[in-house]
């Protein structure tokens, strides 16, 4: 994992794994948003499979994927609601951390 801070309540980081999940626990992060739609690589793990073991550590966990067709309205409204009902800090996940970064920059309009 190779985490970028944005700000105090939220980083970015490429795909993580289960194995990862401790790690991220460890670090102190409350909440974790992938924004990664399912199937879109061989081998990646699928939101079910990170969200069951966050759960497990007691990390709330959202998908808001962001596809081909880029940051949309309803995935800027997703981060929102994610943000507002998360616990910070969060980290935002995607195959490189570039949608993470973008949806997040995105709903700051949003959020006031």
């Amino acid at each position: 994992m190779n985490i970028s801070q944005i700000n105090d309540e939220y980083s970015v980081t490429g795909q993580i794994s289960v194995d990862d999940l401790d790690t991220i626990k460890a670090l102190g992060f409350k909440s974790i948003v992938c924004h990664r739609p399912d199937g879109e690589e061989a081998g990646q793990p699928s939101f079910a499979e990170i969200a069951a073991r966050a759960e497990e550590l007691g990390l709330k966990i959202a998908h808001v994927p962001v596809g081909p067709m880029g940051v949309t309205p309803e995935a800027i409204s997703g981060m929102v609601d994610a943000l507002d009902d998360f616990d910070r800090p969060m980290l935002g996940y995607c195959r490189s951390g570039a949608r993470s970064t973008a949806v997040y920059q995105k709903s700051q309009h949003l959020r006031g």
